[in-house]
């Protein structure tokens, strides 16, 4: 914490209630698809049916016809811009992708979009894109990553020779390859993670409406990032940024998948402006599973050198990612490989390394940010190495790892990045503890004697977090994410009103927010109100992605609130005739530091706006401030250690979770309820991914997954309950001492799952690199092997 004046410490800390509960709990919560406007319409798209082929004739006149329907509108109807992401590298390096917010000549993936169906009702749109004529001249498509990078394989864009948008080598280390040649140990790991949505409860939606009294398009839409939409919607439809407005309403999750800009909402828009009426799309699950972003399918081969006392000297990676068939933005193709070259080295001290990561395009529903980003793979790469070397060696799994862990900080590693103070050893320590503790060790030698399969497993692994704009311009990003603006604004009866930069979708930021200003001011959490997702209220903001919030837009909230304390400090002093040092806020007032006077905020405020005729010289009327907080050098980093106790029955394939414990310390925890609440939302995504979801394609680029009963989505009966222990190494970055507590969950899950069920899999002889690891998984190999 910082030591300005002010600030009760009553609040940060403290698990209050969330103030959004009463209004979500109880129904009344507005999500997009709750926005009705007099006169709306409804959308919905006609799509590819085919992975990849030339468009040769598309006829929307039968369309037209279908009862209902207001309108159609293709590419050429609307003549829209393309939506591109670039990264400033070399063409060797990087190759942009143009996407069309409606395709044109060319289909790259089943599913995108070709032509949008207004309607008077969203069953008649639905009948309207049934009724739309295509025909395509189909080609081969490119399913997997080593067909994509095969000689002779089809182009999805014919400017990506090779189909590779991204091809960087770094960290390269002089000398790597003779540390290979002298280590007393080298083991090495090939994975493959299935490919993923990231399933929020709410999809994907938008309502578009022309207000004609302000001259601005207003954009309703469930969106993580809505400075970024307003920026792509204005140039792609050749409107100032002035005239575009998006509100985004409550948010029924994200998960990274909505912090990038999609075609839909786009096209939405200029069909709501040709139209002159308001207009409404909802997307549905199969569009989810088809035709949104996905993430995760990531192919790696890479090698640990290790010494005879087990001690990592070096790392080779070679880092494929398939990204689908077009770049995200803002982020592009290089959003996953990237994240995996430059951060593979984690929680361990590393000599040398060197990693290629790729990026290659296929025909495949392009990827995005999914919570971890990358994380959650190479974690569980790194996690199967020391697995491996420990059983080569003769090492115990969590000795190998402890002979490792950095533990002096801070800490510049191979990889140019330098690490903040954490806990990296002693969340490794406490989760092992609590495991023997418990008697798990003891439980597991007890079921290998009558002849079942427990197995134990752990992670650990670094959560970077508040990510500044110095470290997204590393990877020459064209458009560099960082900062975060906050305003404060005190009115006459004394409540304050927050506006941040950030975009909540289920990290309780109406609390958090809140807590940390009502702390620098001295104010009643319920005095105070957090106003967010509105283009009109601050100036620009980059939303919520990375675990920013708290660590950035909180930072800038505390800023902001204490100016507006050192403004309230000075009026008070005026009043009294003293200095403005002699003056501390709250709790509930503003008193002198004797305690022989005290203002309410509420006379203060009245002053400041009322009576200014009272105000010191100097002073302006009201009380606002304004401020803007960048992330640090790299960023700050939350650690943790996953611990994970699985029974796998060898008859079914059916993998059982018995215990699972968290020691995770992400600093200054604002409200330790919402950080555990986060940590289990993250590790429930994590199992899932570890054991039960994929989408898979079959040879024509034709995807498995359209609904539920294909994509097997976890319930609450395979998620365990989960014990989350917190350590506190406070950030020096932060105003608040916090880092980023939003990912970590899905970061250490599939690698401590994996880890586990190969435990229990050692008496076999199996075992397993690939996730997810289901029953036909497991029955399959126990069968190759046998």
């Amino acid at each position: 914490m910082s030591g300005r004046p002010g600030g009760t410490g009553r609040l940060v800390g403290t698990s209050v209630r969330r103030q959004e509960d009463p209004r979500l709990l109880t129904g009344r919560g507005r999500f997009t698809d709750d926005v009705h406007l007099p006169g709306m319409l409804y959308a919905h798209f006609v799509r590819s049916t085919v992975a990849s082929g030339s468009v040769v004739s598309l006829d929307l006149s039968a369309v037209r016809e279908v009862p209902g329907v207001v309108a159609a509108f293709d590419a050429a109807d609307l003549g829209l811009g393309d939506i591109t992401a670039r990264l400033d590298r070399p063409a060797g390096e990087f190759v942009p992708t143009a996407m069309p917010v409606l395709a044109r000549d060319r289909v790259r993936f089943a599913g995108e979009p070709l032509a949008v169906v207004v309607a008077r009702d969203p069953y008649a749109a639905e009948d309207g894109t049934e009724a739309a004529k295509v025909v395509h001249d189909t080609r081969p498509a490119v399913t997997r990553d080593t067909q994509a990078l095969a000689p002779g394989a089809p182009l999805v864009h014919d400017a990506a020779a090779a189909n590779t948008l991204l091809d960087v080598t770094m960290f390269a280390t002089e000398g790597i390859d003779s540390v290979f040649d002298r280590a007393h140990c080298v083991v090495d790991v090939e994975t493959r993670t299935g490919r993923q949505n990231a399933l929020p409860l709410e999809t994907r939606g938008a309502v578009a409406a022309w207000d004609d009294r302000d001259r601005q398009l207003v954009l309703h839409t469930s969106t993580q990032v809505p400075h970024q939409v307003r920026t792509v919607a204005a140039r792609c439809l050749g409107l100032d940024e002035r005239a575009v407005r998006v509100l985004v309403p409550d948010m029924g999750g994200g998960f990274g998948l909505k912090c990038v800009v999609g075609r839909e909402e786009i096209a939405v828009a200029a069909a709501a402006l040709r139209l002159g009426r308001p207009v409404k799309w909802t997307e549905d699950r199969k569009e989810a599973l088809t035709a949104s972003f996905l993430a995760r399918e990531q192919h790696y081969r890479v090698r640990a050198a290790f010494d005879a006392e087990g001690r990592v000297l070096g790392l080779d990676a070679d880092i494929v990612c398939d990204m689908g068939a077009y770049s995200c933005y803002p982020f592009t193709a290089g959003i996953e490989p990237l994240m995996a070259a430059a951060e593979m080295p984690g929680v361990y001290r590393l000599p040398a390394y060197r990693a290629r990561a790729r990026a290659v395009t296929t025909n495949k529903a392009p990827s995005a940010p999914y919570r971890g980003v990358s994380r959650p793979q190479f974690v569980l790469v790194v996690e199967r190495l020391f697995e491996r070397a420990a059983r080569e060696l003769g090492l115990d799994p969590v000795e190998i790892r402890r002979r490792n862990l950095i533990t002096e900080f801070p800490y510049t590693g191979v990889n140019n990045i330098t690490y903040d103070p954490g806990s990296y050893r002693e969340s490794l320590d406490l989760c092992e503890r609590t495991l023997r503790e418990e008697g798990w060790y003891a439980a597991r030698d007890t079921a290998a004697a009558e002849g079942r399969h427990l197995g134990i497993g752990y992670a650990c692994f670094s959560e970077r977090t508040g990510y500044g704009s110095a470290a997204f311009a590393q990877r020459k990003m064209e458009v560099v994410p960082g900062f975060d603006l906050a305003e404060v604004r005190m009115d006459t009866s004394g409540a304050l009103t927050v506006t941040s930069g950030t975009m909540s979708h289920g990290q309780s930021h109406e609390t958090t927010m809140a807590q940390i200003a009502a702390d620098e001011l001295g104010l009643p959490l319920e005095k105070v109100r957090l106003h967010q997702g509105d283009t009109e209220r601050v100036a620009y903001g980059w939303g919520t992605f990375a675990s920013r919030s708290i660590a950035v837009g909180g930072s800038a909230v505390r800023r902001a609130a204490a100016e507006l304390g050192r403004k309230l400090r000075h009026l008070a002093a005026a009043r009294w005739g003293v200095p403005p040092d002699e003056v501390v806020l709250g709790p509930g007032a503003v008193r002198r530091a004797d305690g022989t006077a005290e203002l309410s905020h509420t006379e203060l405020a009245r002053i400041a706006y009322l009576a200014t005729h009272l105000l010191p010289e100097g002073m302006e009327p009201g009380l606002t401030a304004t401020a803007s907080f960048d992330g640090v050098g790299d960023g700050t980093f939350s650690n943790a250690t996953h611990g994970v106790v699985v029974e796998l029955h060898e008859g079914t394939g059916q993998v059982e979770i018995l215990r699972y414990v968290c020691v995770e310390d992400c600093g200054v925890a604002v409200n330790p309820q919402v950080v555990e609440g986060q940590c289990r939302g993250g590790i429930a995504q994590g199992i899932a991914g570890a054991l039960f979801e994929e989408i898979t394609y079959d040879a024509q680029g034709e995807p498995s997954a359209t609904g539920f009963m294909d994509y097997k989505v976890p319930t609450a009966l395979e998620i365990p309950d989960v014990t989350v222990r917190h350590l506190e190494t406070p950030c020096a970055f932060t105003e608040t001492g916090a880092k980023g507590a939003g990912e970590g969950g899905t970061i250490g899950a599939p690698a401590a799952v994996l880890n586990a069920v190969n435990d229990a899999l050692r008496p076999t002889g199996v075992e397993l690199n690939d996730i997810p690891v289901t029953p036909q998984t497991i029955a399959h190999a126990l069968e190759q092997h046998s």
